[in-house]
Formats: structure tokens, sequence, C-alpha cells
């Protein structure tokens, strides 16, 4: 996401800077630079009249602004009365800081302050800006290809040689074939129908109109049973953001339903925490939010884990009823997104030598359907193996399944022995012993200590040379990495989509203003030492928090959904990121970025260093003062 600023707001950035009183600050900064490696931009523009007064709460005060801002430590504790000037984007009440009786942090807050209202007054130039003509039009035309080359993108967790992997295995589902939002919808009706029918709940709930709502649920979601929250969890097991039905919870609920730490212990974890990690699960969070909602709307008590139970279990009926497969399968121009690169990496892999493995879940009718829509009616010559109704993560974990062979003709399964896996045949079921077995996956001194590991110690088979590709994390891709030493790769859409995002103006806008904010946060405690802070200290630190817990709000509202990034809970890297950081080698937007990349290409990880002190310095937090600025040369060019 800082594609854009770094191609635009450097030469707007210095025409501003050098057309004022650049002069005055260069000692404040040059101060900053010393004291932090980090660098800070400066814009003179009028002093804002502030009278800071250390209370209890500290109001800031402006002759810009009608409204005092209530200061809280860390996050609000409930909803903020000017979160629609947020969301509405007016950003000049967030570039409004606090003032101390310290000079020199006192000098510290006003320059951090000309900078956020400089970078505010650039953002909305450029916004004014018509890129879509003459000199501009190039420069907007090559920025476009350079996001659409992140759409393109393998990210890697971890160094993998594909020149080693000599089997591939592709999951189906949001996988091979991505579903347009229709199918969610689908998915969603049926549901709600099941638990009003079948479960007995107020038939209101049916004429109400109640849809799927693309634009509230997000994968990596858990839902808390004993309270029906909706949460967002970090890596560190925190709940950092909760909704009940279509109201957030405020701060100070959370604090008091987990023990004043917004966590539970692991035991309790295990026990209330239904994780919503797939793509199909976004249709159930939807639907718990707004059944809870409805009760809530109604006055109507419920017991929340029985209301979560019912809805699941409404949820896995409509998956296992078969009744949406049949609808897909009959419109599958309806239900499926184009994927026109999907044979041409199929054709490439296979031309390459590599073994292709189809593993679904799904039975063979649905997928057929869909295949023959998106490859064509011979799309089972593209592989060596074809696997239905697996039933993952179950397939990795038994060990005495057999396959069944189907008939593709009529569907059927055949109750015969199967001895050895034939490229366009058909079959159900099986086990990964079975899978390694029939198709000799590991190499013979490899399959030979496994085979003595396996029946010596009940240990498990494993294969460092099979890639395989799928979306969900814990049903395709956990236990293939944990217990078998599978390189494995995840397809995450979701990827793309915030790349997008991340990539406009307003949210780079909101980015670095939190980037400046932190440093100034580092920079203030430098200057106040090492003694026990004041009242007026503990203020002033209090505002600039609450400014980044509010900046980060305009980035949640500028992500299209009330959780924000999939891959960040708040501040925090989310357990779905860290999930897919710890069991995922590499993650694509979709696999048709592997087009992009050699058969025989290494990938590498971004610097993986996680510690505080090797990540210092590597990605900073602040931008350096000449990215800013950039050159004359650069702005006439």
């Amino acid at each position: 996401f800082f594609f854009l600023s770094l191609r635009y707001l450097p030469w707007l950035v210095t025409m501003t800077l050098l057309s004022n009183f650049l002069r005055p600050h260069l000692v404040l900064l040059a101060i900053g630079f010393c004291r932090c490696s980090r660098g800070w931009t400066t814009h003179t523009v009028s002093t804002l009249s502030q009278q800071y007064q250390t209370l209890n709460s500290v109001p800031l005060k402006a002759s810009t602004s009608t409204s005092d801002v209530t200061i809280s430590m860390n996050e609000e504790d409930d909803f903020d009365p000017e979160l629609d000037l947020i969301l509405d984007g007016d950003d000049e009440h967030l570039t409004i800081l606090p003032r101390h009786s310290n000079e020199v942090v006192n000098d510290i807050l006003e320059t951090t302050e000309t900078s956020l209202q400089a970078l505010q007054e650039h953002s909305k130039k450029m916004s004014e800006i018509d890129w879509g003509t003459g000199e501009d039009d190039t420069m907007d035309a090559e920025f476009s290809d350079e996001v659409s080359l992140q759409h393109d993108k393998v990210f890697a967790n971890n160094y993998v040689d594909l020149g080693k992997v000599d089997t591939i295995g592709f999951d189906y589902d949001y996988t091979l074939v991505t579903y347009t939002n229709e199918l969610l919808d689908l998915i969603y009706d049926m549901a709600l129908k099941r638990l009003v029918n079948d479960k007995m709940y107020p038939p209101e709930l049916l004429d109400l109109g109640l849809k799927y709502d693309p634009k509230f649920s997000i994968r990596g979601l858990a839902v808390d049973k004993e309270t029906a929250w909706i949460c967002h969890v970090s890596y560190t097991h925190h709940v950092a953001v909760a909704w009940e039905g279509r109201s957030r919870v405020p701060t100070s609920r959370i604090f008091k339903e987990y023990r004043g730490k917004r966590a539970l212990r692991p035991s309790e974890r295990k026990k209330r925490l239904k994780p919503l990690n797939d793509l199909f699960s976004m249709a159930e969070c939807c639907l718990i939010a707004d059944t809870v909602q409805f009760f809530k709307d109604n006055d109507i008590p419920f017991c929340p884990k029985n209301a979560i139970t019912d809805i699941l279990e409404s949820v896995t009926q409509t998956h296992i009823s078969g009744d949406f497969h049949r609808l897909v399968a009959e419109h599958p121009e309806r239900y499926f997104e184009a994927t026109p690169h999907l044979k041409e990496v199929l054709d490439g892999l296979r031309q390459s030598g590599k073994r292709l493995i189809f593993v679904s879940n799904s039975p063979f009718w649905y997928v057929d359907a869909g295949m023959r829509y998106v490859i064509g009616e011979n799309w089972r010559e593209s592989w060596d193996a074809v696997i239905t109704s697996a039933g993952k993560p179950g397939f990795y974990q038994q060990e005495s399944r057999p396959f069944r062979e189907v008939s593709y003709t009529t569907g059927r399964i055949k109750f015969k022995q199967v001895d050895k896996l034939e490229p366009g045949e058909v079959y159900a079921e099986g086990c990964l012993r079975e899978l390694n077995r029939l198709m000799d996956i590991s190499d013979e001194a490899e399959l030979e200590a496994q085979e003595n590991a396996l029946y010596s110690s009940g240990g498990s088979l494993a294969s460092h040379n099979v890639l395989y590709v799928g979306d969900s994390l814990f049903a395709d891709l956990v236990d293939a990495k944990r217990e078998f030493g599978w390189t494995t790769a995840a397809v995450t859409p979701e990827v793309g989509y915030e790349i997008d995002i991340q990539s406009e103006a307003s949210f780079v806008l909101a980015q670095r203003s939190i980037d400046l904010l932190l440093n100034a946060l580092r920079i203030l405690q430098e200057e106040l030492g090492t003694a026990a802070y004041s009242s007026e200290d503990i203020a002033v630190l209090d505002a600039l928090e609450r400014l980044v817990s509010k900046w980060r709000d305009r980035q949640t509202h500028l992500l299209g959904n009330p959780f924000g990034s999939i891959f960040r809970a708040r501040y925090q890297p989310s357990l779905f990121a860290h999930s897919l950081r710890r069991y995922c080698d590499l993650y694509m937007s979709s696999v048709s970025a592997l087009r992009n990349y050699s058969p025989q290409h290494r990938f590498y990880p971004a610097d993986a260093r996680l510690l505080g002190h090797e990540t210092k310095g590597m990605e900073p937090e602040c931008w350096a003062l000449e990215d800013v600025m950039g050159s004359e040369d650069s702005f006439n060019e």
C-alpha cells in the first residue's frame, strides 16, 4: 500500500515544503533524526490556538473545532460521538494534538501536528487531480500495472523450491473454482429456512427480507458460543473487536466478559470459540449476527449457546443435503467466477513433468459440472488422479480407508478393490496412506524409512516433495503441513482486495498518520525520561493513543467491513494471519498467479524475523525525510 504514496506524495510534499517556511524546523528535524532512526516531515501552517488543560480528562480545543475530544487510554470504551466524522472523511479533528508544558515535548507535538495537517492537505490535492487525462494518465496506468502485479504474485513464508516438487494436489472449492456472492446468498437463504422450518424459530425471520451481507463478515473470525459474539481474534488470542448481532460490543464489556484481559484461558477457548475460517463460513457469520439482532430488536430472551448450535447445524445440513450443490451444478454461469488462466497453469505444470492430484470433499457429479464449465469437457485428462468425497481433514487422519472407483457416467461408486490410481478415472473416499501407496509419492529410500517408522512407532507418512494448494487452512492445509510435512499453499483472495484498498491515497494517509503518531509517542517518552510520569504526561500519551485508534477506525471503514483487515486484528496480526504464516509456505490471491512462475522457481521469504530488536530499522514505521521531500528533479519529471 506504499506504492501510491511513494509515487505521488514526494513531489506534492516537495512543492509545499519548498514554498513555505521550512528553515525554522530544520533544527527540530535534526533532533528527531538524531534521537530516532525514523524521520518526520514538516510543513509550516497557521498555528491553531490551543489551550491544553491537565485535568482528570483532557479536552483538546482548537479554533477550527467546535467539539471537545475526551481522551481515554488505548481504545475507546464505547462508541465515539465523532465516529461519523471519521467515517465520512473529516480528518481535520484527527490532526489536532494536545500541548505540554515541557518546551521540547511541545515542539515535538507541534511538529507532528503540522506534519499531519500537511499530509491531509496533500491528500486533498491528490483527490482533486484528474488522473485520467494527459500526462497523469500515463502515471496512473503505471501505478495500476504495479498493483496488478501484486494481484498476480505468490507470497512466500518459507523457502520453497518448485524444482524439487514432483506432485501437486489441488482442492476444488474456492481453489480451482471461485464462486460469486450469489452462492453465499443461496446458502444463507437455505440455512435461514431450515432454521425456521426445522428448528422452529420465529417465522417472522422469513418476513424481514434478510439476505447475506457481503460487507459484514470476513474470514478468520470466531463466534463465542457463550455470548453469541462474533470476534476478531489476534495472534495472541485477544479479542480485538466483537459484535453482538449488528452492534459493536463496547470495550468495557469485552474486558468484563474476559476477566479484564480480553482473552480466554486455553481450556475455555477450545470450549467457547468456534472458528469461522473458510469462505463458506461467511454466510454462517452473517446468519448468526442477523438472528441475534432479531432477538435483541424484539426483546426475545434466548440462550446464546443453543442459538449458535441451531444456526451452525442449519448451515451444516444445508451443505450435507446437496440442495445448493444441485442448483449450482444446474446454473454454473450464475455461481462461478471466470478463471481464464486455470488451464494454462495446469498444462504448464503437467508439461514440466509434475503429477497433478485433484482432492475434493465434494461429490463427483458436483465437481464435474464445475470443471466442465471452467476448463471443458475433457478436464479429467489434466489429472493423474481425481479424488472426490475425500472427507478432509479425516482424509489425512484415517489409516485404512480404501479408495472406491466412481463411474464418471453414472456417478455410482463401484465396490471393488483399487490397486492403482489410473489417470482419467475418478475415485472417492480413501486416505493419505493409501494415496501414498498407490501413487508412490515418496522416493524409495524415503518411503522405506517412513514405512519403518509407521509400523515401529505409529508415526505418519511424510513427503516434502508434495505441494498441496487449498483455501481452507484447517480442512486442507494444517494436517498436510503439520503431520506429513507437505509443502502447502493457501489461496487467499482477500490479498488482492486489500492490496487495492491499501494502495488508495486515503488509506496511505491513514497509515502514515498512524506512523507519525507512533513515532511521536516513542520520541516523547525518550524526552520524558525514566522518572514516573506526571498526570500531564499520561494525559498527552493517552491523547495520542486515542488518535491512533481513530485512524485505525478510518482504515477499518475503508476496508468496507466492521472488522477490518483479515490479516490484522486492530494493531496486531490476526489469528488467521498467524495460522497462515505458521502452516502455509506460500499464499496467493488465486491459482492463476502460478502462471507467472517457472515450474522450477525458487521462492524466498521476506525477512521473517519477528522480535523487536531484529526488525528495528528493517521496516520503519516512519519514512525518511528524503523519501517525503523527494527532489526538484523528480518533481519536474
